[in-house]
């Protein structure tokens, strides 16, 4: 078993920042991708970004120029910086993590989730 364990988050305005941070305990040898989603209430959760342990990354188009992904294998965390904040990025950010090779991918792990709020 994996835990993930969120930090950061909070209230911004519009164009500020936020750092979101993940650390992960655990049986961390068996993952070697994680990432973010974000869900808003009422509709489904959506990729944010996801890295994996060579540090390939994914980002959602929405996303992309505005929100970096980073991680430390030594200290199994995965941090999100997140620029240029809009009211559409308001949502619960959620970390989580996976093991895939080949085409075969683990049931995910997920964190309990952080909000994040972007004023107008």
């Amino acid at each position: 078993q994996v835990q993930l364990v969120e930090s950061g988050g909070g209230l911004v305005q519009a164009g500020g920042s936020l750092r979101l941070s993940c650390a992960a305990s655990g049986s961390t040898s068996t993952i070697n991708f994680m990432g973010w989603y974000r869900q808003v209430a009422g509709n489904q959760r959506e990729l944010v970004a996801t890295i994996s342990r060579s540090g390939s990354t994914i980002y959602a188009d929405a996303v992309k120029g505005r929100f970096t992904i980073s991680r430390d294998n030594d200290k199994n965390t995965v941090s999100l910086q997140m620029n240029s904040l809009r009211p559409e990025d308001t949502a619960v950010y959620v970390c989580n993590a996976y093991y895939s090779i080949s085409g075969f991918r683990s049931p995910d792990y997920w964190g309990q989730g952080t909000q994040v709020t972007v004023s107008s």
